[in-house]
C-alpha cells in the first residue's frame, strides 16, 4: 500500500466534477429516492435542538433535501453538480415544498457563499469524504464553523479506513482511492479531532450502510464559542 503521507494528485481530483456530473445527467436516482438514515436521524436530532435554518452540502440529487424540508426546515441546498440541482428543484416544484428550498451551486473547496453565523445546522452525507485534501477538508471545516451560528450543529458522515474498499482501487494520495471512477477519501478517528477545530464533538459513531457495506462514521459536533480573536478556539 503507498503511504498516505503522498501528497494528493490535483489534476486528478479536479476531474472529479465532470465525473459526478455526467454520472447525475444519466443516473435520474443515483443513491435512490428514499433519505438516508443519517438524515432522518439528523432530521429528529435538529427538531430537538429548535433548528430552522439548515445547511445541506454536497446536496446531490436532493433525497435528503426534501426530508428535510418536509420536516420543516427551510434548506439550503449546496451541490457543485447543476444536473443534481436541477433535480432538486423540479422535486421540491413538485410536492409543493419549493418555498422551503433553496439551491446554490458551489465547489466547497472555495469559501462558502454564506454570511458569518447565518445557519443553524449544517448536514452533510459523504461529503466529507469526497475527493478533497487534508487541507482543503481543513477550509471547509473553518467555512462550516463560520456560517453556523454560536452552539450550531454540524453532523457529517464519511467512510473509514476499516471500510473494505480502504487501500483498494487506484492510490491518489493521502487516504485517497479511486474505484470505479469515484475518489474516496477514507477518514480514521485521529482526523476527525484534527477537523475539530472551534467544535466540541458530541458523537462519532460507527454505522455501515448500502451492500458492501460502507463503513462510515456519523460525526455530530456543536460550534464552539468565539475566541478572543473571532477565530474558532482550538479542541482541547
Amino acid at each position: 500500500m503507498t503511504s498516505r503521507h503522498t501528497p494528493a494528485e490535483p489534476g486528478t481530483l479536479d476531474a472529479q466534477r465532470q465525473h459526478w456530473e455526467s454520472t447525475f445527467a444519466n443516473r435520474a436516482e443515483m443513491f435512490g429516492e428514499a433519505p438516508s438514515e443519517p438524515a432522518r436521524q439528523a432530521a429528529e436530532l435538529f427538531k430537538q435542538q429548535g433548528v430552522t435554518d439548515l445547511l445541506e452540502l454536497g446536496a446531490g440529487q436532493g433525497r435528503d433535501t426534501l426530508l428535510f424540508a418536509q420536516e420543516g426546515f427551510r434548506v439550503h441546498a449546496v451541490d457543485y453538480s447543476s444536473s443534481g440541482l436541477e433535480a432538486i428543484r423540479t422535486k421540491s416544484g413538485s410536492s409543493g415544498l419549493a418555498s422551503a428550498v433553496s439551491t446554490t451551486a458551489h465547489d466547497i473547496r472555495t469559501p462558502l457563499p454564506f454570511s458569518d453565523s447565518a445557519v443553524d445546522a449544517c448536514f452533510s452525507h459523504m461529503l466529507f469524504c469526497m475527493a478533497l485534501t487534508s487541507v482543503e477538508l481543513e477550509s471547509l471545516s473553518a467555512e462550516v464553523w463560520r456560517v453556523l451560528k454560536p452552539g450550531g450543529l454540524n453532523v457529517y458522515t464519511v467512510r473509514h479506513t476499516e471500510d473494505a474498499h480502504y487501500g483498494a482501487g487506484v492510490h491518489r494520495g493521502e487516504d485517497l482511492y479511486e474505484m470505479g471512477g469515484f475518489i474516496v477519501h477514507f477518514f480514521t478517528r485521529e482526523k476527525v479531532v484534527r477537523l475539530a477545530q472551534g467544535f466540541e464533538i458530541v458523537e462519532v459513531e460507527k454505522f455501515e450502510e448500502g451492500g458492501l457495506p460502507r463503513k462510515l462514521f456519523r460525526v455530530t459536533q456543536r460550534k464552539r464559542s468565539f475566541g478572543a480573536t473571532g477565530t474558532p478556539e482550538p479542541v482541547d
